[in-house]
């Protein structure tokens, strides 16, 4: 598959948050292999963008179109976590199994192929020994690995994450960019959404920062010679 092959095309996007503009006439691509980070102020539309992208928030104007073989059901997604979710009352071979659930349709029951590619999953992120252990008992950093593996049932192309280190501390912060950056490197193309500044200069292909007013889209390079990232100097409010 060549790198250069197309998965996302942006243009002209214009998204709205309770009838307020929050992004205004966007335009960016997301290629094969990219590894996206998108940054920003509180309130400039990353949350939006997120449910535009995953098909669950119509554009006020302009388009998202998908391409490259990749259908809008066929993004793992990786939410930002809540108290809800890190009390989810199911085991850790459950939460991970439910990422085929797209694939499934109909059939009352998950196939071998689902299985095995969930045990896959598992084991890709070293989670396999927590297989029957309950979700809601594991450490923050276990539950972003079972859901990381989730996700990857779900998808062969493109991983959305939103915040994926937010709240766990520094060694296991580190563990999960490595993962997901192994995964990057093995063709899975990711879009992250993140407060991390020094993450994305490192990990990033390309960066999207959004502002109350403007976006800027480019290579990490590009950012720092735009002056866009000055705004986040001293550290960027987690929004």
């Amino acid at each position: 598959m060549s790198e250069q092959e197309n998965l996302i095309s942006v243009d002209d996007l214009t998204l709205s948050y309770e009838n307020m503009t929050v992004i205004r006439n966007m335009s960016f691509r997301v290629n094969n292999g990219d590894y996206l980070c998108i940054v920003g102020e509180n309130g400039s539309g990353k949350s939006t963008l997120i449910k535009a992208l995953l098909s669950l928030k119509k554009p006020v104007g302009g388009s998202i179109t998908f391409s490259g073989g990749l259908r809008r059901n066929e993004i793992g997604y990786l939410p930002q976590q809540t108290g809800a979710q890190q009390d989810f009352p199911a085991s850790v071979w459950e939460v991970v199994l439910s990422g085929c659930l797209n694939s499934r349709g109909i059939r009352p029951f998950y196939s071998d192929r689902e299985r095995k590619m969930a045990a896959q999953n598992m084991e890709r992120l070293g989670i396999t020994h927590l297989k029957k252990r309950s979700y809601r008992e594991l450490s923050g950093g276990q539950q972003q690995r079972v859901l990381l593996a989730r996700a990857l049932c779900a998808t062969k192309k493109l991983l959305l994450l939103d915040e994926p280190v937010s709240g766990l501390d520094p060694m296991v912060t580190a563990e999960m960019y490595d993962l997901v950056s192994s995964i990057n490197q093995s063709d899975v193309t990711v879009i992250m959404v993140t407060h991390d500044i020094s993450a994305a200069m490192k990990y990033a292909s390309h960066i999207l920062c959004l502002r109350q007013d403007s976006w800027f889209y480019g290579t990490p390079q590009e950012f720092m010679e735009d002056g866009s990232s000055d705004f986040l100097k001293g550290g960027e409010e987690n929004g």
